[in-house]
Formats: structure tokens, C-alpha cells, sequence
């Protein structure tokens, strides 16, 4: 999906206009790979994106999703941005049968922490809770070759685990990235796990505690983080 639309200029033509040298120098900081940016502020390029919601509400979801699209292909995170913004506020219309063009989202466009964990967790972190089955998709993503697919499998749930849902899910998510090589996911699945802790702390303590010699202290560190002192210090004990 391509999309000639005015919306899309006058949306760059913002982005440009709000952009300083500031934040465009700070900006790369952040992450380690590349990532084309304009340099505007997230609470400007929340506002941009505010701005347009009410029209973007008008459209069809097909046309929602090409203007979608439009964005990402340009590449420039703060456009990416955006779509986060429409997604997680148009998520009601997410349904089972848009998965596929979410998972192209992902493989093709999604090429740093920030643009993933935009989008997946609310947009995604909602789906699955309006259709739980959808979790059997989400899984299948840990599988990928594709980093950000593997990390989207866990972000996607944060969400929904810090209030409590899908505990068997994070575990199995958490199962299948346990010894992934990539910090990126590491960081993912353990940010699940500590997110999962805050309603079952105990059975998040008893995870760790059990695969704590294969799992990366990475992800060890993010999944204790909000766990009283005595278990932390236990967790990080090397007893082996």
C-alpha cells in the first residue's frame, strides 16, 4: 500500500517546522543503530498527530492503513511516531484479520526500540486482549529472524501483564527467548517479566529463580527490578 494524500505533506511539512538542533543532536543518542529523524520533540509530535486524528477517524481502515504505511516507508522516526499515536488511539478497529498487515508492519518498518515498543504496546497490547486468541500469532513471532519481530513478541504483552493477564503467555514467551543473543530482545522479555511481577510476584521470583542459569543477566536485572531487596539480592546470587 502506497498513499498520495495531502494529510501526509501537511503532516511532514509540521514535523519539519517543529524540528530544532537540538533535540535532531540529542536525538541519535538513544540508540545504537541509525535511526532518520527530523529532531522534534515526542510531546510536539504527539500533538501533530492529535491534530489529524479527528480526520484520520473519517477515513475507511483501509485507507487509515495505506496513510499508515505512507509514513513508514519515509523512514524518519518521528512519522513512525505518528502511526503509533493513530494506532493505540483507533485500536478498537484492530481485528484478527489485520494481523498479517501488522506483522509486514513490523518485519518492514520497525527498525528500532522506540518505533516497536510505540506501536506494540498499546495498538497490539490491546488486540490481544479484545481477542485473546490472537496470543498463538503473537508467540509465532519469537521465531523470527527478524529482531524487532522477536522483541514484539514480548512488548506487545507489557500492557496487558502489568495488570495481570496472560501469565502463562509471558512464561512461554519468556521460554522461547530465554537465551536469545540480541540485547534488544533480552531487554524485551525481561521488561514482560517485571511488568508481569507487579500482580504475581511470587510466580515471576520462582521463573527467575528457576532459569536463572541460562538466562542472560540482562534480562535477570529487568525481570527483579521491582522485587523487595532481599529477593533481588537473592536472584542475582551466583550459587553456581
Amino acid at each position: 500500500m502506497f498513499c498520495v494524500d495531502p494529510i501526509i505533506d501537511q503532516i511532514q511539512t509540521e514535523l519539519i517546522a517543529h524540528s530544532d538542533a537540538k533535540t535532531w543532536e540529542n536525538f541519535q543518542r538513544f540508540f545504537k543503530e541509525e535511526v532518520p529523524h527530523y529532531g522534534v520533540k515526542s510531546g510536539d509530535v504527539a500533538k501533530i498527530a492529535k491534530r489529524y486524528l479527528p480526520e484520520i477517524k473519517t477515513r475507511k481502515k483501509a485507507d487509515i492503513f495505506a496513510l499508515c504505511e505512507t509514513l513508514y516507508k519515509s523512514g524518519y522516526c518521528e512519522e513512525a511516531f505518528v502511526v503509533s499515536s493513530w494506532m493505540a488511539s483507533l485500536s478498537w478497529m484492530l481485528e484478527p484479520d489485520d494481523l498479517p498487515v501488522i506483522t509486514s508492519w513490523i518485519s518492514q518498518y520497525i527498525t528500532n526500540w522506540a518505533t516497536c515498543d510505540g506501536f506494540c504496546n498499546h495498538a497490539i497490547g490491546d488486540l490481544i486482549v479484545r481477542y485473546p486468541d490472537t496470543i498463538d500469532e503473537i508467540i509465532k513471532w519469537t521465531r523470527s529472524e527478524n529482531r524487532w519481530m522477536r522483541r514484539a513478541a514480548s512488548v506487545s504483552l507489557i500492557i496487558p501483564a502489568k495488570h495481570g493477564k496472560f501469565l502463562n503467555e509471558v512464561f512461554v514467551i519468556a521460554d522461547l527467548l530465554l537465551t536469545d543473543e540480541d540485547d534488544m530482545v533480552r531487554k524485551g522479555y525481561g521488561w514482560l517479566l517485571k511488568e508481569a511481577s507487579r500482580e504475581h510476584q511470587q510466580s515471576v521470583f520462582e521463573y527467575v529463580m528457576t532459569h536463572k542459569k541460562l538466562m542472560p543477566r540482562t534480562s535477570l536485572r529487568y525481570a527483579i527490578e521491582l522485587m523487595p531487596p532481599d529477593l533481588k539480592k537473592e536472584a542475582m546470587r551466583k550459587d553456581w
